[in-house]
């Protein structure tokens, strides 16, 4: 059994932890270590113990983590992070994996971060910064193999369009879990095909137009329009006034919404 430690770096409200549109760091972190959770419960024979708080509201302390995961005796701790460099937009960009600085440090740590870092920077589709060393807490006190990713820049003009794109965070989780797999050698679970009810003559999956979809995202936004909150994102609302509005903005719209519980009828 694999034990495997996902942190998704400081809280929703951690001060300065933000992009310039102050779009949370906790945000992106939570997102793509719930994705990287998702894809390692497809392999066997592993366990996973989340150490932040995953509702965002608390910003465990850095020794809470490491001594949960100690405690715990994971075989490697996952760190989840997004970089920022000032509090203004630049065309800074990349990927960076850290791992801790002191030569006497488990090898292992660096040999994880090879697996896990080139599939992060081909996920991104963004530079490559490198894998680099730190004496962060959380590498310097885990009692395990510990790597530190940095999945892009939030203050970045290059990279925060990748961020802001659910498709990218999934890809960037997806690639943590797999290089993860990689290391540690973990099998997929197999899915035993006959327990799947054969389809019949007219089972086919319902599949919406173009149209219908963005019809439906109309609606969705008259009643968030409706709710405090308001539209999600007023770059949507204009792309489906003017007509640009694409099958992708759609279904972020729809995703989003549904995420974070704003269609709701309790609320």
């Amino acid at each position: 059994m694999v034990r495997i430690v996902i942190d998704a770096g400081h809280g929703l409200h951690t001060p300065g932890k933000r992009s310039p549109d102050n779009e949370r760091e906790w945000s992106f972190n939570n997102k793509v270590a719930r994705y990287a959770i998702v894809k390692l419960k497809t392999y066997k024979d592993v366990e996973i113990l989340r150490v932040d708080d995953p509702t965002g509201m608390t910003d465990v302390p850095l020794k809470t983590r490491t001594d949960l995961a100690n405690k715990w005796q994971a075989d490697v701790y996952a760190s989840i992070h997004h970089n920022a460099l000032s509090t203004k937009w630049g065309k800074h960009s990349g990927i960076e994996t850290y791992t801790i600085d002191n030569p006497a440090a488990n090898s292992k740590s660096i040999e994880i971060a090879g697996e896990v870092h080139p599939r992060i920077v081909v996920a991104m589709g963004v530079s490559d910064r490198g894998m680099k060393q730190a004496n962060f807490h959380v590498l310097r006190e885990s009692a395990m193999p510990a790597i530190l990713t940095e999945g892009g820049f939030m203050d970045s003009t290059v990279d925060i369009i990748k961020l802001r794109d659910e498709r990218f965070l999934k890809a960037q989780g997806e690639a943590i879990a797999e290089g993860l797999a990689a290391y540690f050698k973990l099998q997929p679970i197999e899915i035993d095909d006959s327990a799947i009810p054969a389809k019949k003559k007219g089972d086919n999956l319902y599949k919406p137009s173009s149209q219908s979809i963005i019809n439906t995202t109309a609606t969705v936004l008259k009643r968030l329009e409706s709710k405090d909150e308001g539209a999600i994102n007023l770059k949507w609302r204009k792309k489906l006034l003017n007509g640009t509005l694409t099958d992708s903005d759609a279904i972020g719209i729809l995703y989003e919404a549904l995420d974070r519980g704003l269609l709701d009828e309790n609320k």
